[in-house]
Parts: C-alpha cells; sequence; structure tokens
C-alpha cells in the first residue's frame, strides 16, 4: 500500500531519490524530511502500527515530502523505484536475525546488492547504521562480494542516531556501527517489475459438488508456488466457496481468495477482489488450477479469462 503524505503528490513516473528500509516511527524520516525539502524520500516499513505511527508524526509536523509504502522492501525497490533513479538508501537498525540458521532472512545480502544497483545512480549509496557488530561484518562481506560496491565504514553520523532503537540503547551504552556502501557497478542481469496480470477467472456451466472436506493442494509455477489451504461455504440461497489460498513468488507473498460462486452468466471461477490482491502469475496458476478441478467434478468451461 502506497500512501502520499501532505499536499505533495508524486506520480510514481518520477520516482524517488532517497529510500529508507524499516523507518520505525518515522523520527528519523522525518528529520532528514527536513534537513533536505527538495529530496523526495519514500519509506518502507512492515510493521502496519509503525506506519500509522509515522503517518500521524509526518501530518502533526507538516511534512509534504515523504511518501509511505506498507511492505517489503525488495517488491518495493523492484516496482516503485525505476532503475537508476535513486542517489541514496538508508538503513537504520535492521533486524540482525542472529542465529546462523536464520541469515538467509537478512535483507543486506548478495543477492539484494545486485538489484539495488540496477536502482542506483552512478556513484549512489547506501548507509548503514546497526548495533549489530556481526550483522555489519555480514554486510560488508557480502556488498564486497557482489563486486558492485565499495565499502567504507566511518563513526555514523550523529542524526543517525536519533531513532527510536539508538536513543534506547545509548542508554544502554552499546556501541554502533556503520557503513557506506557505494556503486561502483552494475549488475547487468534485468529486474522488471513484477508482471501483472488482468484479473484471471473463467464462467463455467454446471452444478458446485458438495465439499464435506477438501484437502490442501500445491501449485507449483515458475517462480513460486501456491497452496490453496481450505474451502469455505458462503451462506444465502445462492451459494459458492472460497478457497483460502497462499502465494509465494519471488519478491511477493500474498494471501488471497479464490471463489466460485453462481452468478447470472453462469458459475464464475475466479480470484476475489477481498483485500486488494495483486493479479500476478501465482494467482492466474492457482486459479487455472481450480478451474482444472472443478472441471474434474463435473463441470464444464463457458469461458476462459486467463
Amino acid at each position: 500500500m502506497l500512501i502520499r503524505v501532505g499536499d505533495t503528490d508524486f506520480p510514481l513516473s518520477r520516482p524517488p531519490q532517497v529510500l529508507e528500509v524499516g523507518f520505525g516511527d518515522g523520527r528519523f524520516t522525518a528529520q532528514l524530511a527536513r534537513l533536505y525539502p527538495d529530496w523526495q524520500i519514500l519509506g518502507v516499513e512492515i510493521s502496519a502500527g509503525s506506519v500509522a505511527r509515522a503517518l500521524k508524526r509526518f501530518r502533526r509536523e507538516g511534512i509534504g515530502n515523504v511518501q509511505v509504502y506498507h511492505g517489503e522492501a525488495l517488491f518495493a525497490l523492484r516496482n516503485l523505484i525505476a532503475p537508476h533513479s535513486l542517489q541514496r538508501v538508508y538503513v537504520n537498525f535492521p533486524d540482525p536475525w542472529p542465529k546462523a540458521k536464520h541469515e538467509h532472512n537478512r535483507l543486506l545480502q548478495q543477492a539484494f546488492y545486485r538489484r539495488l544497483s540496477t536502482r542506483l545512480t552512478d556513484g549512489g549509496e547506501l548507509l548503514l547504521t546497526t548495533d549489530h557488530e556481526q550483522y555489519w561484518q555480514f554486510a560488508q562481506a557480502e556488498g564486497r562480494a557482489s563486486g558492485l560496491f565499495e565499502v567504507e565504514t566511518p563513526p555514523p553520523p550523529e542524526h543517525h542516531l536519533t531513532t527510536k532503537y539508538a536513543l534506547k540503547w545509548k542508554e544502554q551504552g552499546r556501541r554502533f556501527y556503520h557503513a557506506v556502501f557505494r556503486k561502483i557497478a552494475e549488475d547487468p542481469t534485468p529486474w522488471p517489475p513484477l508482471r501483472r496480470y488482468p484479473m484471471p477467472h473463467a464462467l463455467m456451466s454446471g452444478t458446485l459438488p458438495e465439499l464435506h472436506n477438501f484437502e490442501k493442494t500445491v501449485v507449483r509455477f515458475e517462480g513460486g508456488t501456491a497452496v490453496l489451504l481450505e474451502a469455505t461455504r458462503t451462506l444465502g440461497p445462492q451459494s459458492g466457496y472460497y478457497f483460502h489460498t497462499h502465494i509465494e513468488e519471488e519478491d511477493l507473498i500474498q494471501d488471497v481468495l479464490l471463489e466460485a460462486r453462481p452468478s447470472a452468466h453462469g458459475l464464475y471461477v475466479g480470484i476475489s477482489r477481498f483485500g486488494a490482491p495483486l493479479s500476478t502469475a501465482g494467482v492466474r496458476a492457482a486459479v487455472e488450477w481450480l478451474v482444472g478441478w472443478l472441471e474434474g467434478q463435473g463441470l464444464r468451461v463457458m469461458q476462459r479469462s486467463y
């Protein structure tokens, strides 16, 4: 979800100059926006509570040059930011995932640096500030291993230590670490925005079967998996079914509802608009499987739109 703050309306055709990943309560973002009022700043945060608190702060303080995205950083980087448009990226106190078995969850890995290189301008920078020395060393090693960034480790700028966690950990006497990753080359692999499709659906004829139980089904497609978890009967004289479906594909995870229900033109089978899902390859694959499964239950396809 992309939210604009203030009266300034920045179209996505004019991408942000600066990205902050994990802005928390927004105090650092607000300070940055005041220091550089001509910057266009995009803040990305996965916590809905943090987004709400930050928005309240921005509106209270009259911040108008910030956009807020509630979701994953990689999805925003891929789909909301044009190539060669970012001048700087801030990553303050990211989750270090300290256990070795969880290292794969860390943001600052070689794959991230390769993708980031396609969105940064020549000489563009990522600035990392953390209290976790192991992650600081890990991020440097991954950045250098990509061959696309040079790394410097100056002391952290004082205004980087004004975040919620920095202020908390200052009181505990923790040490802080800083690194600057400057782009020196670019990954040649194309990384276009995630492809979107028209809402996939089909019209079928026949009678929906009585589903007394529905076995979880995994649908594999190029680039990911869709898992149809359960089926739920809807209420009403012309009831149908919802199918709770979990879809994982590159840079995107969605939980969506597929539906099979009577309509004026036949049985509609497709994706429900509940929750404003993105119509991706994974959604298309899940709908295609469901239509095929219903064909196996004796229904007939009158029209396909996928």
